[in-house]
């Protein structure tokens, strides 16, 4: 006889990230299998949020009281009617030697989250692991996105219902969430923390970077021309500070991404030993207007 080692390769890599999607819509992606040995390979597939012992493990220490590093969670947000975010099609059957075989895989979210997430097990003979792909993807309920930074929420939904009143209890004492509502000039207009961390290293002639992108998604709720615009205020604070801006402002048509770079270099009279702190308001406007607040914290760390 002969022993045969099973081979295939997978046309993604270890993530596949589905992008941004309006809550309630689908999207799907392809990901395709080929079986490079000589010899017919049976497969599998599982998503680890319908293991069998998933509820079991979930029975621990909330990941939110664990420190970033600490967390191993794979399964982010589910859907509320019960249907998985994430589904793939076909989950068993058979690739021949030489031959592919395609795996369709859907996203379909039904509420607002940028944290839905699961995992992809594609195994052969029904106990090998051929493949893993961490699976990801976010949901709006309006069809524009900011992304980038350090976002200072926890990627773990509550299942609490915070009322407007409360929100304004809590900004009132001083005590505002990451995500909550203001109002301005009889707009409600939802507001989320974003943190750029800036740093320079001591004596390098290259400034430090970081960047935003400002997305407008491809549906027929905003107009084909100029669906969305943004702006960021405070520039000249933020030069004064050390801060250079490429594309504070400007307009997206649908299925557009643009970028908002950001470098620094520490002005002359700054104190190394103090990070520096400067904080702006980004307006974005599309079906409706949101604001978004951005902390750029910028300190100077040593070569070593």
């Amino acid at each position: 006889g002969h022993g045969v080692v099973p081979s295939t390769v997978c046309s993604v890599g270890e993530v596949l990230d589905m992008g941004y999607v309006l809550a309630g819509n689908t999207v799907t992606s392809t990901v395709k299998i080929e079986n490079t040995s000589n010899v017919t390979l049976e497969f599998s597939v599982q998503l680890d949020s319908l293991s069998p012992t998933w509820d079991r493990d979930r029975q621990k220490i909330p990941s939110f009281l664990t420190s970033s590093v600490q967390r191993t969670e794979i399964v982010g947000t589910q859907n509320y009617n019960g249907f998985s975010v994430f589904s793939v099609f076909p989950t068993e059957g058979q690739i021949e030697a030489g031959k592919s075989q395609d795996f369709v895989v859907t996203f379909r979210p039904d509420h607002e989250s940028l944290y839905y997430s699961d995992r992809l097990k594609v195994l052969l003979f029904g106990k090998q692991t051929a493949h893993e792909i961490h699976l990801k993807g976010a949901a709006r309920d309006h069809p524009m996105f900011v992304e980038g930074g350090v976002p200072l929420d926890v990627p773990v939904e509550s299942l609490a219902v915070i009322s407007p009143v409360a929100s304004k209890k809590a900004q009132k004492k001083g005590k505002v969430p990451p995500l909550f509502i203001m109002e301005k000039e009889g707009l409600q207009e939802a507001v989320r923390s974003l943190l750029l961390l800036l740093e320079y290293v001591e004596g390098s002639a290259e400034p430090a970077r970081a960047e935003l992108t400002v997305g407008a998604m491809e549906t027929p709720l905003l107009e084909a021309k100029k669906a969305v615009e943004f702006s960021l205020d405070s520039v000249l604070e933020l030069q004064r500070a050390g801060f250079a801006l490429d594309g504070p402002k400007g307009a997206l048509e649908r299925g557009q991404l643009k970028r908002i770079g950001v470098s620094w270099v520490p002005p002359a009279d700054l104190q190394t030993s103090d990070p520096l702190l400067v904080s702006a308001l980004l307006t974005v406007k599309g079906d409706i207007t949101e604001l978004y607040r951005l902390l750029f914290m910028a300190r100077v760390v040593s070569a070593s």
